[in-house]
């Protein structure tokens, strides 16, 4: 489920009824700095699509008419998720996109994630600024797979953040990536490797955060 606190309500965005020209649409893109904004009915509920700034650009300069209401380029009509959607749908969601549209209950337009939030807040979930290591662990994937690796490392240290990736196709292998906290010393770290592969685990990357 979304988190409220990431998603841009109505009132906070520049969005464009369904009614008005592509001429007038250029005009609000303009103005904005946006690339591109939502296209809401005439009463403002309904989500229609999305408007792009380098489509009106493209029409304008092969000779299109302006005058056509901004529907005539409309994108995206069915790229929306629910405010309940489960995170895996929203990240599969909004894969290129500069944000995807979120509906309220009833189906109306609540707002949208953006694409940069989305990222900011998997970066936090990486726990960088409070981390020392990122250890990606390699593993079968079968059960109690994560519970032994946890164990390895906290027998040492306690974990800042864990994100497991699933498994890659070319190689069959789970990747479980493990944050360690800062203060983290790189003889306590060795011990903690060491750990993990006597438990059959294989280190694919250690990554030092203090470089980044």
């Amino acid at each position: 489920m979304i988190s409220k606190s990431l998603i841009q309500t109505k009132d906070e965005l520049v969005t464009v009824q369904e009614d008005i020209s592509l001429a007038e649409a250029l005009d609000i893109l303009e103005d904005s700095g946006f690339r591109c904004v939502p296209i809401l009915d005439k009463t403002g509920k309904i989500f229609r699509g999305n408007i792009y700034k380098m489509h009106i650009y493209r029409h304008k300069s092969r000779g299109g008419d302006m005058t056509l209401p901004v529907t005539y380029l409309l994108k995206n009509a069915t790229k929306f998720i629910s405010i309940n959607a489960a995170f895996f749908n929203i990240f599969f969601t909004i894969k290129d996109l500069p944000y995807i549209t979120v509906l309220d209950e009833n189906n109306y337009f609540f707002g949208i994630l953006a694409h940069n939030r989305l990222l900011k807040m998997l970066s936090r979930s990486w726990n960088v600024e409070l981390g020392s290591y990122v250890l990606t662990v390699l593993s079968a994937g079968e059960r109690g797979d994560l519970v032994e690796m946890s164990k390895a490392i906290t027998k040492y240290s306690e974990i800042a953040s864990c994100i497991s990736l699933g498994f890659r196709k070319k190689d069959n292998l789970h990747r479980t990536l493990f944050t360690l906290p800062a203060g983290i010393e790189e003889q306590k770290l060795k011990r903690i490797v060491s750990k993990l592969q006597r438990k059959g685990f294989e280190i694919e990357e250690i990554e030092d955060l203090s470089k980044i």
